[in-house]
């Protein structure tokens, strides 16, 4: 591995970014039924296998005392989780290189999560041709981030500003489905029209089977970047949701297996079934990563300084913004604010009067007093800051940030 990371802070980050990105891409390659994607996520799985290997080696280096000891601990147990969070990826791309079976139904369904997979093919003499990602600004500009690339035969999955799009390329992006057409208009390429389910004779059981799995998809990803904030945050609270979501992942999985085997019993195509029961346990699995990680923000553990170091250096950061009186936001919808695409920014939670509201619906309206929990890119945290009736304060010497009321001065 002669391009490891040098430090423990970095191969965190990476192998977090790691995690996340071949989740993306497990999804992805169902919905494309992409195996060439399905495949980078094994890829991926190498890297991080070595990552998690050298992290555990450092852990145990380093600790010389009993106190040390229990502070890697908790290093240990996040790397452990993100771990579990790779090998669910791997089980989501395995439905395709197995040839497993996913119903057309789920496919077209997957367009409306939350956060949807699009790929785009870069046209020569469009906006987006040679130029850096860092210049385009997407996920401020669509709400959407590119997650990997593919140039002719091979994948560029360290994605960085100064990466340079090429006529040719195909971009894989995350994010809100509000960009699709506007990203689609960058690159220059035609207009999409989402999978639609074919036109069969409606099963109860199946159908239900289809919604249990694309929630589920949904809670799990919230589930994740929740336990990554209470880390960052040591929030008890954010980390009592996250085992509360967990459970609500435990009911949906036992409803799916009910169901599907029902539709089994209506005498379907069994084969499209398997690829169903393996995506549930996989988002099962991601969910228990979850709660892994938050039992020691529950139990009071101690935790390592270099955790809240790494995790909040990652490629997407989880901030805490309040709303202000008066500002853009106080008395707006979700709907009418679009986050997503005004500043990249997904929302995962809303603290409202001492209660978490996870995955608030777009009908939600946003009040002076309530705490936004999102993550994004930093270059949106700006944004985010200014909807919300705040300025960002950088400290150019510890690399922190303050937020401050947009009517008060600068303080000396």
């Amino acid at each position: 591995m002669d391009d490891r990371p040098r430090n423990l802070k970095t191969m965190l980050s990476e192998a977090k970014d790691a995690s996340e990105l071949m989740i993306d891409l497990g999804y992805a390659s169902l919905y494309f039924g992409d195996v060439a994607m399905a495949e980078a996520v094994d890829e991926l799985e190498d890297r991080l296998s070595a990552l998690i290997h050298e992290m555990r080696a450092v852990c145990v280096l380093a600790a010389r005392s009993p106190r040390d000891a229990d502070a890697m601990a908790s290093v240990l147990q996040v790397v452990s989780a993100i771990e579990r969070l790779g090998n669910a990826a791997v089980d989501i791309g395995h439905i395709v290189t197995r040839r497993m079976g996913i119903p057309r139904a789920l496919v077209a369904d997957l367009s409306k999560a939350e956060e949807i997979s699009h790929r785009v093919r870069v046209r020569d003499g469009s906006a987006m041709a040679h130029r850096p990602l860092a210049a385009l600004e997407l996920p401020v500009e669509v709400g959407m981030s590119v997650v990997a690339v593919r140039r002719d035969r091979d994948w560029i999955t360290r994605i960085e500003g100064d990466l340079v799009l090429r006529p040719g390329d195909v971009a894989f992006l995350q994010g809100a489905a509000a960009g699709v057409d506007e990203l689609r208009m960058l690159a220059g390429a035609p207009p999409w029209q989402p999978p639609q389910a074919a036109d069969e004779p409606a099963v109860s059981d199946f159908d239900r089977a289809i919604d249990v799995l694309v929630e589920m998809k949904n809670v799990s990803e919230v589930a994740v970047g929740l336990a990554y904030s209470a880390l960052v945050m040591r929030d008890a609270g954010l980390a009592a949701e996250v085992n509360h979501l967990e459970d609500r992942l435990d009911e949906m999985k036992e409803r799916l297996e009910l169901w599907v085997l029902r539709a089994a019993a209506e005498h379907m195509d069994i084969s499209a079934l398997r690829g169903l029961i393996q995506l549930g346990a996989a988002a099962e699995e991601i969910g228990d990563a979850a709660q892994q990680m938050v039992w020691l923000v529950e139990e009071g553990e101690e935790l390592h300084p270099i955790l809240a170091l790494a995790l909040g250096d990652a490629e997407e950061v989880v901030v805490r913004v309040p709303v202000g009186v008066g500002a853009t936001a106080d008395g707006s919808s979700l709907a009418g604010l679009s986050l997503e695409t005004e500043t990249g920014f997904y929302l995962l939670a809303i603290r409202r009067g001492g209660r978490y509201l996870y995955r608030p619906r777009r009908e939600v309206v946003l009040y002076a007093g309530d705490e936004l929990i999102a993550t994004g890119p930093d270059e949106g945290h700006t944004l985010l800051a200014e909807l919300c009736g705040y300025r960002l304060i950088a400290d150019d010497d510890t690399g922190s940030v303050e937020l401050v009321p947009a009517g008060a001065g600068r303080r000396g």
